[in-house]
């Protein structure tokens, strides 16, 4: 099969006709602003399966925060009873850039963890809750802006 261009009328490329006619299709199109979105200082993690398996996973994650560039502390609020400082050895994790705290009790924990956020020591706050209600984020979110650090919340259903 053969195709047949006419020759009367020569064929302009896409563009030539708008460039011909000195219009530019983009140039009147501004920028748009981005809106200004909320930084997100808090975030949830849920694992779940066998208590192995959630130790494997948990690990390399501890693991990328505890080597994170900034200087400041990976600090783990009330974290359960495996991962203690033999734990932390086992898995490779930089030990002298991580401070584990132990409150006495549950609502403790939660004071612990935004003063710990809020102090600004702290580039990363992992804590271990069960539920986070409304105002319990509210209250993390605003600790963590003050002290410039993220919350991370691990909710571990091994």
């Amino acid at each position: 099969m053969q195709y047949q261009t006419s020759t009367s009328r020569p064929q302009l490329s896409l563009f030539d006709g708008v460039i011909a006619q000195s219009l530019a299709p983009f140039g009147n199109l501004k920028p748009r602003n981005k809106p200004e979105q909320d930084k997100e200082y808090l975030s949830e993690l849920s694992l779940s399966g066998s208590s192995e398996h959630c130790h494997l996973l948990l690990a390399p994650i501890l693991r990328e925060l505890g080597d994170a560039a900034d200087s400041r502390w990976l600090t783990l609020i009330a974290p359960p009873a495996f991962l203690s400082q033999n734990w932390l050895r086992k898995c490779g994790l930089n030990r002298e850039r991580i401070i584990l705290l132990q409150p006495r009790d549950a609502e403790g924990a939660m004071e612990l963890a935004c003063k710990a956020l809020a102090s600004g020591c702290s580039h990363t706050v992992v804590s271990w809750f069960d539920q986070l209600d409304g105002a319990t984020r509210s209250k993390l979110c605003a600790a963590a802006s003050l002290g410039a650090a993220q919350s991370l919340n691990i909710r571990l259903g091994c």
